[in-house]
Order: C-alpha cells, then structure tokens, then sequence
C-alpha cells in the first residue's frame, strides 16, 4: 500500500502558490495611482518601547529596571548619547546611519487607565478618541482614508488573512482573501510527510514552506515573518501601495529579555527583507510601526513589564527622513510617570500616522484631522519626510 500523501490534493488544501504565503496572520492591501507606499506594522501585545528604544541616559532608567541590560555598556548601539538601540533591531543600524530609521518616543493612542489588549488595539486601529469604538458600524482609520484617495478602482484595497483586521474595516470597497483550510497535523504526520517527500525536490520545498508557515517546524516563527513581509513587498511592487500587517508575541510578563529579543529580531529580518524586495520602491516607502500601549517603566517580580501607558514608534524606509528621536522625553523621575507607574505620553501615534499620510499621499489636513482621525490635533509638522 502507498502511505504517501497525494501531492495534488495536499497542494491545492495549502493554495500553493505565492497567495498563501500569510497562512496565519491578517495582512490588508490598498492599491493605489501613486508611486509612494504606506506599510503599516501592528506589534500586538503591547511593546515595550523602553527596551526597543533605551533611553539610557535618563538615570532613572536603570535604578527602575536593575534586572534589564540597559544601554551601550549592556551590547545596547548607541543613538543619540542619551537613547541605545536594543541589540535585536542591531540589524538595523546601516538603516539609522542612512536616515531611513527612526523612532517616535512616548507616543500612545488616547487610551487611557484599564489597559486591556483588545480594546487598546480596536481604539489603535479604529483611531478613535479614546472611547472603544461600538461593535456595530466600527470601522478603522485605512479605511477611511481610501474614499480621499484620488482614481481608487476594484482593486483600491483587499484584506489577506483569517482574522479581519478592524484597521481596514468600512464602507469603502475591498477584497478580501482567506486559505480555503488550515494545515492541522501533529509533529509526528509533520515529519512523515516531509519523509514522504525527501527525493522530490519540488514537493519538499513547497511541503517544508507550508509547514513552517503553520508553525509546525523549528524554524517556523522566523519564516512565517519572512515570509509575511515577502507577500508585501510583492503586492506593493505591483499596484498596491497600502498595507497593513499585525506581529504578535510582545505581551512580556516574564522573561521579557529572550522574548522581546526574539521578537525584535524577527521585525528587523522582515523591514530587512521588505527592503531588498522592494529594491528602487524602497526609496518611495515608509513603514509605521505601533503598538496598542507601552509597558511598565519599572520592571516586575518576574524579570519582565506589565501593561503601561506611553510606548514608542518604529518608522522605516527610503521615504523618511530618519537618524533621528522625534518627541519630547518627560522624563522617568516618579513624578514624571503617569499613575506613577508608566511613562507619560507625550505625543500621539495618531499624528505621526496623520503626516505620514500627508506626506505620502498629498490627503488634505483637514480631511484627515476630522474624517481619518475624528477630532484629531495634527500639531505642527515633525518632517517625517526630505
């Protein structure tokens, strides 16, 4: 009797082709008439911003965390004399020295005080005032943005992914895609179809792809993200130039060193690999990256953080004008923190979205101040952009 699986009908359960690359997690994608790019990046689970950006040379910072390597002295790459570079996005410093990097401080949405991960995320994604946007008619800030887009057509935007993501949610028009099944098996049938295919090149690769996708290899988490970021730069070389994709894993209770160091270094590989994808559309695309809240500044009984208030922005790409910290620091003295716990919001994630979008798209401040981002203040423009 033959054991081995058919091929056929095991290729066509995953899709294999290049649309299944996102198996298990939500991307969105707008296409637009424009040669500029918007990546969106949600860090699901609320980033530690204090650990991904160091700002060492508040002293507070290490009598607070006493645990934590803090700084150049702890492998931290210094920035600025005052903020370091966590050693997971170490990858990343040819893009700092470049200008193509750079970071948001104590940024925060208008959330305020219960600190839950779902409503955190549904205000980040609706871009909401603070209150958690009602179940019925939510709809998310991207999608809003679309109707102000000028020459939109059938393919203006489309979702990816079995878990809808409220950012792209609403009334204007978009596709969506899910894979037709889920590849479920134990370890062990893992392994023996990968046997099954070991003298078949074609079909190894294309079964090995599929279950590191699944997360069922060791390598599973790395590729997933590669790959994910893989999916984008080939949509938005194409005719989409909007995107929007979520990462989990950042909610670091215990043990936040490996883990947010593992974390960090799979958001560096996947900017990376967007980058060398995107080849000369690199120069034409910024990347924004936010999370629902920061963390603790002090750390818990449990080497890790709790959930906080004000965090801290990632932004990339050929687009921006980076090198630099945008923000005001207010500082990490008992006084300073928010409830006496988190570090104070100085600046909101909303805004920085806001001029990206300016910038990028030409969109109308007043459209995105009270149709994208209702009730937003702008503020005065940070120079996200040459």
């Amino acid at each position: 009797m033959d054991l081995r699986p058919d091929r056929r009908r095991f290729l066509s359960l995953l899709g294999c082709s290049a649309a299944a690359f996102p198996l298990m997690t939500p991307m969105s994608f707008a296409a637009l008439p424009t040669d500029n790019r918007l990546v969106v990046v949600i860090l699901r689970g609320a980033m530690d911003g204090l650990d991904a950006l160091q700002p060492y040379g508040d002293p507070a910072l290490a009598a607070l965390r006493p645990g934590f390597a803090i700084g150049p002295a702890a492998g931290a790459l210094d920035l600025t004399g005052f903020h370091a570079l966590h050693p997971g996005l170490g990858d990343l410093m040819p893009l700092w020295r470049a200008g193509q990097l750079g970071f948001a401080q104590a940024v925060s949405t208008p959330y305020r005080g219960k600190r839950s991960h779902f409503d955190g995320q549904d205000i980040l994604e609706a871009g909401t005032a603070g209150e958690v946007p009602p179940m019925t008619g939510r709809d998310g800030w991207l999608n809003r943005l679309l109707p102000l887009l000028p020459d939109a057509h059938g393919r203006t935007a489309f979702a990816v992914g079995r878990e809808e993501m409220l950012i792209l949610r609403g009334a204007a028009d978009h596709a969506s895609w899910a894979p037709d099944a889920s590849l479920d098996m134990a370890p062990a049938t893992a392994d023996l179809l990968l046997h099954s295919y070991h003298d078949d090149p074609l079909f190894l690769a294309a079964a090995e792809e599929a279950l590191d996708l699944a997360g069922l290899t060791t390598n599973a988490e790395g590729n997933q993200t590669d790959a994910l970021f893989a999916f984008t730069a080939a949509q938005l070389r194409a005719d989409a130039r909007i995107a929007a994709l979520s990462l989990g894993g950042w909610d670091t209770h215990r043990g936040q060193d490996n883990q947010i160091t593992r974390g960090l270094r799979a958001l560096s590989e996947g900017l990376l690999r967007l980058k060398t994808d995107l080849g000369p559309d690199w120069d034409r695309t910024l990347v924004l990256t936010m999370t629902e809240f920061g963390r603790t500044a002090f750390e818990n009984g449990t080497r890790g953080t709790d959930h906080g208030t004000g965090g801290t922005m990632i932004l990339a790409g050929g687009a921006l004008r980076g090198g630099k910290v945008w923000g005001d620091w207010p500082g990490l003295s008992e006084a300073a923190l928010l409830d006496r716990r988190d570090l104070m919001p100085t600046g909101d994630v909303r805004a920085y979205a806001a001029w990206a979008m300016h910038g990028l798209f030409g969109t109308d401040r007043a459209a995105l101040s009270s149709l994208v981002f209702p009730g937003l203040d702008m503020g005065s423009d940070p120079g996200l952009f040459a």
